[in-house]
């Protein structure tokens, strides 16, 4: 016998209202959050030195996930609160 799983949610979710956006990036603090996996690096740096010379942002904060596959820590989540923006990105 086969036994078929319904992966969906099934309870009600609370709404979601994103951040609302910046008006420019000039003289802000935007954190990028990785997963830690190796395609990221090159890819971040890059994205860091064109947030720092195109975009006028005053400091690009990087930090890794101990664990890839894990949402981020308490730790993470409140350094967080103190930036401007915030990418969260994975790679492999």
């Amino acid at each position: 016998m086969i036994e078929v799983l319904d992966p969906t949610y099934g309870d009600d979710t609370p709404e979601f209202e994103p951040a609302p956006r910046l008006d420019m990036l000039v003289g802000a603090t935007v954190g990028i959050i990785s997963n830690g996996k190796h395609g990221t690096v090159p890819f971040f740096d890059a994205l860091a030195a064109e947030l720092e010379t195109a975009h006028g942002v005053a400091q690009v904060v990087r930090v890794t996930k101990p664990n890839y596959s894990a949402p981020a820590g308490p730790a993470i989540l409140d350094a967080a609160s103190t930036w401007h923006a915030l990418i969260a990105g994975i790679g492999d």
